[in-house]
């Protein structure tokens, strides 16, 4: 594979004056390259000699600027020629783009700037044995902001980079896509055309994303997944995400739709391990939050033409170089070849008419699952949106003939979430749904499992890890992951061999787990779980927690159960009511009612066994429940002596009170001993 670099060009001297400039393409968006151009004129710096366009000279040229059907007939007329502009489809870049380098001039690609990555790698080859300048069109890597930004993370402001998100939320409405022959389509008798949400109206934001992560030649990108979906009557995608991982280890995660309910600004999240910075490339505007807190960065932007005058005259770099688009490249040519995008279910999707003959579609909740899918660094089937493809699963759990679970693997959760198998979702017989996964506030909490936060150093629950050292949260790279070696099914019961391998490789512990579940009443059903957790090697394993650590009543770890937004919740155990009364109890059951997207529903969970492991309760901050493993002092696991652990949850339809969970566990109770 040939290496993406360009040689440094020999020193020539350009002829005095303004460069000679040729634009291809008039119309569209080459009437803003226009508008420039005579901006550049009126300075001395440019002249328009000549311009390619099929269309009919309407005279908006003037007399002294001759039309041309094609670049080849502007050659051939012997024009003397500096610099090509190019604005044209997507299939024609490339071979205008060798037209322009075989008359010696430089060139202004618009983006993208080829439709596949074999054109790429043949026009590198091309302006490098032409020893000419191909600077392509993304004008967000001209603005300032992206040197505040170096200079920001070269300091330490916000922390060691961490992750970039690009957030694309745009609106348009079916003329866009019969604006040209071209629009919503992936080819054209069997010429690549790859127009798309990714790759042309949202490309800035997959590109100044990565350009930011480090990811600029094809060999900077590691992996790349991604996930291509359509509401529109088109060929491409109107709804997407990309998922990049550099080779540096930053992840890059975009999420971007043309089915907004409103158009917003494009912008780029950069997570560093101690703050954020939020750029909205199209506005120069960077937002960073930090330990100091909030600032407000407003800078300008280097026109891209301009700098390119400015390398042929004067050497200055590129500012996007064809070669630093190789990165943007490959995610164009993933998509490229990536099976045709899915069709969203009409159901998820509403139509709105603002006047006129033209209709937008708006699918539901998508800013939402936007904001999800790049703070999860996830995918919209990873995080389960009901219009997305399934998400990975193992099985599914079934009551009385009814799915109330889904055996989830984990395998599409970032490293930084500790990936490990879990249910979701959950629902009650009646069909509402009682578990979250990913959710905004705590991306790590993945339905109903076990995790701990500090397994001898190695994070297993995800996210920040809280330290003695620190008392507080820090990033660290010591998130572990849970992975399946195998799995028993019985009518009644799922049996798991479980391996906790940490970020080296090696495992640290094995569990054993056992779900069972059976149905209660009509309207209820018990979920159990019973896990031994052991020590992978010969040596004696720490089990700890932040409350461990010395966070107090931050004992969580163990079994965990996320519950979704709810309103109107009532938590209480046999003798207490409210969340600081229920939070560290070791009462024998503590039971959840709340209303779950309107309808009501109550948990009920039953400790089993001898341990007497305090109850860990959230409701004001987010709704969850578990048993804390290791409250405050760490649990150790030895070959002879592992932890073993024990609890049933009844999942209930409607309301109950103390007296009516009292009555429910009773009816438990009998039909275990039936």
């Amino acid at each position: 594979m040939q290496t993406e670099t360009v040689p440094a060009p020999t020193v020539r001297t350009p002829p005095e004056g303004p460069a000679r400039v040729c634009l291809v393409g008039v119309g569209g968006f080459g009437g803003r390259h226009l508008d420039n151009i005579r901006r550049l004129e009126q300075e001395g710096r440019v002249r328009l000699v000549a311009a390619v366009d099929r269309r009919a000279d309407d005279g908006t040229l003037g007399p002294d600027v001759p039309m041309f059907g094609d670049l080849e007939q502007t050659r051939a007329a012997g024009l003397d020629v500096d610099v090509v502009v190019i604005s044209t489809p997507i299939d024609t870049h490339y071979d205008l783009a060798l037209s322009a380098l075989r008359m010696g001039a430089d060139v202004l690609l618009e983006k993208p700037p080829v439709a596949n990555l074999d054109q790429f790698r043949r026009l590198l080859e091309a302006a490098a044995a032409a020893d000419r300048l191909v600077q392509v069109g993304f004008q967000s890597l001209g603005s300032h902001s992206l040197e505040v930004l170096r200079e920001l993370l070269a300091s330490g402001e916000i922390g060691r980079l961490r992750a970039v998100g690009a957030t694309g939320l745009w609106s348009r409405d079916t003329d866009y896509f019969t604006r040209s022959p071209w629009a919503g389509r992936r080819r054209i008798g069997g010429v690549d055309v790859v127009d798309g949400v990714v790759t042309n109206p949202l490309a800035h934001a997959v590109m100044t994303a990565l350009h930011i992560a480090g990811a600029r030649t094809c060999e900077d990108v590691a992996e790349l997944r991604t996930e291509l979906y359509r509401a529109n009557a088109i060929e491409s995608d109107d709804t997407s995400v990309v998922r990049v991982r550099t080779t540096s280890g930053v992840p890059v995660t975009c999420a971007l739709t043309l089915c907004a309910a409103e158009q917003q600004d494009p912008f780029i999240t950069v997570d560093g391990t101690e703050g954020q910075a939020v750029l909205h490339y199209t506005e120069d505007r960077l937002t960073v939050t930090g330990p100091e807190g909030t600032r407000v960065v407003e800078s300008g932007r280097t026109n891209l033409l301009e700098n390119l005058l400015d390398a042929r005259r004067q050497g200055t770099a590129l500012l996007c170089p064809l070669a630093s688009t190789g990165a943007f490249v490959r995610v164009l040519d993933a998509v490229r070849t990536a099976p045709d995008p899915v069709r969203i279910d009409p159901r998820h999707v509403r139509w709105h008419e603002d006047g006129g003959t033209a209709r937008r579609a708006v699918l539901d909740g998508i800013e939402d699952w936007a904001a999800r899918a790049v703070k999860a660094q996830s995918d919209f089937s990873g995080l389960g949106a009901p219009w997305a493809r399934p998400a990975a699963t193992s099985g599914s759990v079934v009551v009385d003939d009814r799915e109330v679970a889904q055996v989830r693997t984990g395998e599409d959760v970032a490293p930084t979430s500790s990936p490990r198998p879990f249910l979701h979702p959950v629902r009650t017989l009646g069909g509402v749904t009682v578990t979250d996964q990913q959710p905004l506030d705590h991306v790590w909490h993945l339905g109903v499992c076990t995790a701990l936060q500090d397994v001898d150093g190695v994070n297993f629950w995800g996210g920040r890890t809280y330290t003695r050292e620190a008392q507080r949260y820090v990033w660290r790279d010591d998130h572990g992951r849970v992975v399946r070696v195998a799995a028993h099914r019985a009518d009644d019961r799922l049996d798991e061999e479980l391996a906790w391998v940490g970020p080296d490789g090696t495992a640290v512990l094995t569990e054993e787990r056992r779900w069972t579940f059976r149905p209660v009443r009509e309207h209820a059903w018990e979920l159990g779980l019973r896990f031994r957790l052991s020590p992978a090697g010969d040596r004696p394993v720490r089990l700890g927690s932040p409350g461990s650590n010395g966070r107090v009543g931050g004992g969580y770890g163990g079994f965990f159960w996320r519950l979704p937004a709810c309103a109107d919740a009532d938590v209480f155990t046999a003798d207490a009511a409210g969340e600081e009364s229920a939070h560290g109890s070791t009462s024998p059951w503590l039971a959840f009612a709340a209303d779950f997207a309107g309808r009501p529903a109550t948990l009920v969970l039953r400790r089993g066994g001898d341990s007497a492991d305090p109850w860990f309760v959230r409701h004001a901050g987010y709704p969850g429940v578990g048993l804390a493993l290791a409250w405050d002092a760490t649990v150790t696991t030895t070959t002879d002596r592992p932890v073993e652990r024990e609890v049933h949850v009844l999942v209930v339809d409607g309301r109950l009170d103390a007296p009516g969970v009292a009555a429910l566990l009773e009816d438990a109770a009998r039909s275990r001993d039936a």
